[in-house]
């Protein structure tokens, strides 16, 4: 199975830059896609950016464009967010997600794979 591990999470001054990163281990080849989510207490979880296995076709939310750039190593171990121009609305935890093909006795099935986060507060 697929584990995932974030880090770089910290405290950072609106105006500032921050790169998360997310550890990749196990069966790294049946995951399709990836992506990065925030949560905050008073909100939904939300779709940060996300990116594509092949071709690394990438995706983002409409409040990080422009500011946020999501990303994946060569050798597929590691999922980036590198994140510029930060202000107090982006303060969450961020949390690094993978979709995976898994298989059982009855076929093939979408896994959805979460990692426990990492606390990003943006603040003077």
């Amino acid at each position: 199975q697929v584990q995932l591990l974030e880090s770089g999470g910290g405290l950072v001054q609106p105006g500032g830059s921050l790169r998360l990163s997310c550890i990749i281990s196990g069966n790294i080849g049946s995951i399709y896609s990836m992506a990065w989510y925030r949560q905050t207490p008073g909100k939904q979880r939300e779709l940060v950016a996300d990116i594509t296995s092949v071709g690394s076709s990438t995706n983002y939310a409409d409040f990080v464009k422009g500011r946020f750039t999501i990303s994946r190593n060569n050798n597929k171990n590691t999922l980036y967010l590198q994140m510029n121009s930060l202000n107090p609305e982006d303060t969450a935890v961020y949390l690094c997600n993978a979709e995976a093909v898994g298989t059982d006795t009855q076929g093939y099935r979408k896994l959805d794979i979460w990692g426990q986060g990492t606390e990003v507060t943006v603040s003077s």
